[in-house]
């Protein structure tokens, strides 16, 4: 998959440089990071934000055992699965890979589907406060009360400018806008406004986002779904049974809510995969939404490759 010699010069000479791997969920970021790896040498770097959680290996697609054997592999599955993480501990973490490979350590190859970790490492990230425990335990309620429309009303009432450049089908960054403001008074776009010098400048990287044709996709998205189940998810699943609670925040891993609802008998199975695999690839979808607004200025590699 990888041919330097189809990318501008100054990318195709630069094997000094760290490199960085965006594409959708099930279009072979992994296998390109390891492929470069093994070819090259550098550490593979992990850029998505449900693959640091231990509880989840199978279902959320994490390098198996003997992928990371054979070159070091970092930030996948270091952590308990209802530890808080964000972006900002992302990038802290990350830091000190950098100062590493400054130091002469082995170059980063920094791989994963998670857009706003890769636009902070590049861009920035706004110093915005954390948002503090009971504030968030009630917007949790309100979202899991009356879904997170609410909260986008009054951030098109109190925060025009915020609202309007959200994601406005993600949830997720609803909830964190409208938490920000209740908790500063002040609007995330204000925040970020305010954004520090990146730790990685996009001229200091080899950038590469894997450009995914949809229906390409959607077939590798439901084919490795099967796999998955056939590898052990469910297995996986009922490892996680007993703790499993929807606030944790590995439990976004997508199919993850699925194949508990299996599990304790609240839907079969055949539903469970099918809702699962519409989720990745609504998933996938704003992935490449965000891919194509965020990061047009990256290398791009168009799947499937045509002769």
């Amino acid at each position: 998959m990888f041919d330097r010699s189809s990318m501008p010069d100054g990318l195709a000479n630069a094997k000094d440089r760290p490199v960085l791997i965006a594409g959708p969920t099930a279009s072979g970021k992994s296998a390109l990071a390891l492929e470069i790896a093994q070819r090259e040498g550098g550490v593979i770097v992990n850029a998505d934000a449900l693959q640091v959680f231990g509880n989840w290996r199978v279902l959320t697609a994490r390098p198996s055992k003997d992928e990371e054997s054979r070159v070091p592999h970092r930030l996948y599955g270091h952590l308990a699965g209802d530890c808080a993480y964000s972006v900002g501990h992302w990038l802290r973490e990350v830091d000190d890979i950098l100062s590493d490979w400054r130091a002469g350590g082995p170059r980063p190859i920094i791989t994963g589907g998670t857009g706003l970790y890769f636009t902070a490492l590049t861009q920035g990230l706004a110093q915005i406060p954390p948002t503090p425990p009971a504030l968030r335990a009630e917007a949790d309620a309100r979202v899991a009360r009356d879904g997170f429309e609410g909260l986008l009303a009054e951030l098109d009432a109190r925060d025009p400018t915020s609202a309007q450049a959200l994601d406005r089908q993600n949830p997720m960054r609803v909830q964190r806008a409208w938490e920000v403001l209740q908790a500063t008074g002040r609007g995330i776009a204000a925040w970020r406004a305010d954004t520090p010098a990146p730790l990685l400048a996009l001229d200091q990287v080899t950038p590469l986002v894997l450009d995914a044709e949809r229906d390409w996709l959607a077939e590798r998205i439901d084919r490795r779904f099967d796999l998955m189940l056939a590898g052990g998810a469910l297995d996986e699943a009922r490892a996680n049974l007993a703790n499993w609670t929807p606030a944790a925040p590995s439990a976004k891993a997508i199919g993850a809510p699925e194949l508990i609802a299996y599990l304790r008998g609240e839907i079969d199975l055949n539903t469970a995969r099918q809702r699962a695999q519409a989720a990745s690839r609504q998933y996938a979808k704003r992935q490449r939404t965000w891919f194509r607004s965020k990061m047009a200025d990256w290398h791009r590699i168009s799947l499937p490759e045509t002769d």
